[in-house]
């Protein structure tokens, strides 16, 4: 489709200059407030064929022209975006998400996801999980690496989805977190919901929510940081990130839940500059088993921890032990 334009000649009883963004707010039937504003921020509002903003005041007999783009596409397009991949046949597809890439479209946010690179490679994924993510039976956060597992047909989606259901399914994570634990192992069972009070963070201090279980234990200890292994048996969001947090040892790292942890003077100069550079939380899913949802064959992947998680762990262990 192509761009739209639309003329407007200020009528001649217009007295007093006014400014354009107000002038053009009385024809909604040609464009909303909304995306007159931003339209204006795009160029595409002229005044005698120039560029104008907010500010400018439009007088009697001067010409108006709106030049509105075509509508972007309801649903995820193909896009070329790199895949690292674990392993795929004509049912399932597994791979290793890099943080950074979001897992699927979100309203507004149509490009640039995991769900665009598999439209890209898979000739077709499943439905079920519905136009805005076809393929995707379960989710990393944003900022959260690891291994996924992807459907390509309804059939496989329902298999994987009803392992997820029953906790039959292996996901283990590597974190980093503040603070030494001392103790060995544990286990978290809490609710967890909508924080009330900050709508972009989860709390496990709700009286009602799902139910999330975290199982950890500890992989190495150093003097300020400790470094452990987490299986889930329910996916809640941001479940691990929550429940560290909540139990006084956020995830180093973590933009959301770790706000506000200085450095302290007592960390070596390198390693506070590494914490400094690291831009998301030290949360990988490193391992994935489940059951091929068609032939029933367990199938279990791992991957390394990327390089930025791994360079921060050896100057950790270099630096804080």
């Amino acid at each position: 489709m192509k761009e739209k334009e639309i003329e407007i000649i200020v009528p001649s009883e217009q007295k007093e200059p006014e400014r354009i963004d107000s002038f053009l707010s009385r024809y909604p039937e040609f464009v909303s407030r909304t995306q007159l504003k931003r339209l204006i921020e795009q160029g595409r509002v002229l005044v005698e064929g120039k560029a104008v903003k907010p500010s400018k005041k439009v007088r009697a007999g001067e010409k108006i022209k709106i030049i509105i783009p075509p509508p972007k596409p309801a649903l995820p397009e193909p896009e070329p975006i790199p895949l690292k991949i674990l392993y795929e046949d004509e049912h399932i597809i597994v791979v290793d998400k890099p943080a950074g890439l979001i897992t699927h479209p979100l309203p507004g946010k149509l490009s640039g996801t995991l769900v665009n690179a598999l439209l890209w490679h898979c000739s077709d994924l499943s439905g079920v999980g519905g136009v805005l993510k076809p393929g995707i039976v379960h989710r990393l956060d944003k900022l959260t690496s690891g291994v996924m597992v992807c459907a390509k047909n309804d059939r496989a989606h329902i298999g994987l989805a009803q392992q997820f259901k029953e906790h039959s399914i292996t996901r283990a994570y590597q974190a980093l977190v503040w603070g030494r634990i001392d103790k060995e192992q544990g286990k978290i069972e809490t609710l967890i919901a909508r924080n009330p009070r900050h709508r972009l963070k989860m709390t496990a201090k709700a009286e009602k929510g799902k139910l999330a279980i975290t199982e950890w234990k500890v992989l190495e200890k150093f003097n300020h940081f400790t470094l452990l292994e987490c299986r889930l048996f329910t996916g809640r969001t941001h479940q691990i990130r929550v429940h560290f947090t909540e139990m006084g040892h956020p995830l180093v790292g973590d933009p959301l839940y770790g706000r506000g942890r200085a450095l302290s003077e007592k960390l070596a100069p390198e390693l506070r500059s590494r914490l400094r550079a690291i831009k998301r939380q030290a949360l990988h899913a490193y391992k994935l088993g489940f059951k091929h949802p068609i032939s029933g064959k367990w199938l279990e992947f791992t991957s390394p921890l990327p390089e930025d998680f791994s360079s921060l762990l050896a100057v950790v262990r270099k630096y804080d032990r």
